[in-house]
C-alpha cells in the first residue's frame, strides 16, 4: 500500500491531506471549547447549529463550486480554498458572540464544500490504475481514521501548556501547510468539457449520478450508512454516561473503538477488492452496520458496546472507501469533478436527516427506541439499495442510437442491432438502457 506514496505528487497531496486534517481535529476541539466559553450549558445547541450550517453549506454549494472549479486551473482552485480556510480560522480566536460562530464556521464549510470533491476528483488522475487507485483510496481513509485519535491526544498535549484560542492557530498552519504542498506539485490538466451555461454545469452532476443505477443505489446506500452512523456519533457519549454510567474515558474508548474497526477494514480492502465487487463488499458493509446498531437496544456493559461499534466502523469503512472507485467507473474524466461533488453533497444530505433524527428520537423514546428506528431506515434503505443497483453491473451495454444521424461518429462501429461500449452518461448517452 505504502509504494504509492513513491508518486512524488500524490506523496505530496496525501502530506497536504494529513495536515490539514490534523489541523481541522485541533480545531474541532477549540470549537467545542470557544462554544462552553460562550454558552455555557447550552454550548451543545451551539455546536448543533454549527454542525447543521456545515450540511447546509456541504449540500447547497458543493454543486456550485465543482461548476466555478470547471473554469479555473486546478492547482490555483485548491490552493486559493486552504488559504481562505486558513483567512477564517484566523478570525475564530476574536470571536465574542454565538452568530459569528455561525458565519465563519459558513464560510470554512464553504470552502470545504468546493475543496473537498476537487481533490478527491484529482486522485483518479494522479495514479490511473485502478489498483493504485485503491490502495489510495484505503491509505486516505486510514489517515482519516488516525486523525480522529490523533488529533484529539494532540490537543490534550497543547492544552497542558497553552490556551484553547491556540488550537486555532494549529489549524492555521495546517491549511497553510497544505496549499504549499498543494502548490509545489504539477496536477495533471484536467480533461477539458464542452462549454456549457453555469446552470447546466450546477446540475450535470446530479443528473449523471441520478440517471446511473449504480449511482442511486449509492445514494440510497448512503441513507443506511448514515442512520447507522448518526446512532455513534450523536449518541455514544448518552449510551456511555447516561445508560452504561460511566465517564468521559470509556466514551473516548467507545469512539476508538469506531475508528479502530474502520481502520483495519481499509487495511484489509485492497485484498478484499481483488477478489470481489464492489457491490458485495459495500452491501455487507452496510449490512454489519445495520445489524450492530440493531443489537444496541441491548447493550448492558462497555465491552459488548466496544465490540459492536468496532464491528459498524468495520462495516462503516468497508461502505466509504470503495466509493471512489464506483465514481470514477460512471463518469468520464471531465465530468468526474461534477460526480465527486455530487456525492459529496448527496451523501451529506442524507448525514443531515440522520443527525437530527438520531438526537430526536434518542430523547423522545430513550436510546434502544432510538436504536431500532435508525436501524428500520437503514434496512429499508439496503433492500431498496439491491433493488436499484442491479447484481449484474457490466460496464458494457449494448444499445442503439435512435437520436443520432447514421453516419454519426460515434456510429462508426455500429451495427443495425446497436452497438457495445463501456455506458456513461454523457451527452450522447442521457438515459441508461436496458442491456439486451
Amino acid at each position: 500500500m505504502l509504494n504509492i506514496l513513491g508518486n512524488q505528487t500524490f506523496r505530496h497531496l496525501f502530506a497536504a491531506q494529513l495536515i490539514a486534517l490534523i489541523g481541522t481535529g485541533l480545531a474541532t476541539v477549540a470549537l467545542g471549547l470557544l462554544a462552553w466559553k460562550l454558552a455555557g450549558d447550552d454550548a451543545g445547541l451551539v455546536l448543533g447549529t454549527a454542525l447543521a450550517i456545515k450540511m447546509v453549506a456541504y449540500v447547497t454549494l458543493a454543486p456550485v463550486a465543482a461548476a466555478v472549479a470547471e473554469r479555473l486551473p486546478r492547482r490555483a482552485f485548491l490552493v486559493a480554498l486552504d488559504l481562505v480556510r486558513a483567512g477564517v480560522v484566523l478570525f475564530l480566536p476574536f470571536v465574542t458572540e454565538v452568530w459569528q460562530i455561525y458565519v465563519l464556521i459558513f464560510f470554512l464549510q464553504a470552502a470545504s464544500a468546493g475543496f473537498t470533491p476537487a481533490f478527491q476528483a484529482t486522485i483518479p488522475d494522479i495514479l490511473p490504475d485502478e489498483k493504485d487507485y485503491t490502495y489510495a483510496l484505503s491509505l486516505m481513509r486510514l489517515t482519516e481514521d488516525m486523525e480522529q485519535l490523533v488529533s484529539p491526544m494532540l490537543a490534550a498535549v497543547l492544552l497542558t501548556l497553552v490556551s484553547f484560542p491556540v488550537l486555532f492557530g494549529g489549524t492555521v498552519l495546517g491549511f497553510v501547510a497544505s496549499a504549499l504542498l498543494v502548490g509545489t506539485v504539477a496536477l495533471p490538466a484536467r480533461a477539458v468539457a464542452e462549454p456549457q451555461a453555469f446552470w447546466t454545469s450546477i446540475t450535470k452532476g446530479a443528473r449523471i449520478y441520478l440517471a446511473t443505477p449504480r449511482l442511486r443505489g449509492l445514494m440510497v446506500m448512503e441513507m443506511s450508512v448514515a442512520a447507522a452512523g448518526a446512532m455513534v456519533y450523536v449518541n455514544t457519549v448518552v449510551l456511555v454516561q447516561a445508560k452504561l454510567g460511566l465517564g468521559a474515558p470509556q466514551v473516548a474508548l467507545a469512539f476508538a473503538a469506531f475508528g479502530a474497526g474502520s481502520m483495519l477494514a481499509a487495511f484489509l480492502l485492497p485484498r478484499i477488492l481483488e477478489r470481489m465487487a464492489d457491490r458485495p463488499v459495500m452491501l455487507s458493509g452496510a449490512a454489519l452496520m445495520v445489524a450492530g446498531v440493531t443489537i444496541t437496544a441491548l447493550i448492558g456493559n462497555l465491552a459488548t458496546l466496544l465490540m459492536l461499534w468496532a464491528v459498524v466502523g468495520f462495516g462503516f469503512s468497508l461502505t466509504q472507501t470503495p466509493i471512489g472507485r464506483i465514481l470514477n467507473q460512471s463518469a468520464r474524466a471531465e465530468d468526474r469533478p461534477a460526480v465527486f461533488a455530487a456525492q459529496f453533497a448527496l451523501s451529506h444530505a442524507a448525514w443531515l436527516v440522520t443527525y437530527p433524527l438520531a438526537g430526536w428520537a434518542g430523547s423522545a423514546f430513550g436510546l434502544p427506541a432510538a436504536a431500532v428506528i435508525l436501524a428500520v431506515v437503514g434496512a429499508v434503505s439496503l433492500i431498496a439499495v439491491m433493488i436499484m443497483w442491479p447484481s449484474q453491473d457490466s460496464g458494457e451495454i449494448m444499445h442503439v442510437h435512435d437520436d443520432l444521424p447514421p453516419d454519426h461518429p460515434h456510429l462508426h462501429d455500429s451495427a443495425a442491432s446497436g452497438h457495445r461500449h463501456p455506458y456513461l452518461i454523457d451527452d450522447l448517452h442521457r438515459r441508461w438502457p436496458k442491456a439486451t
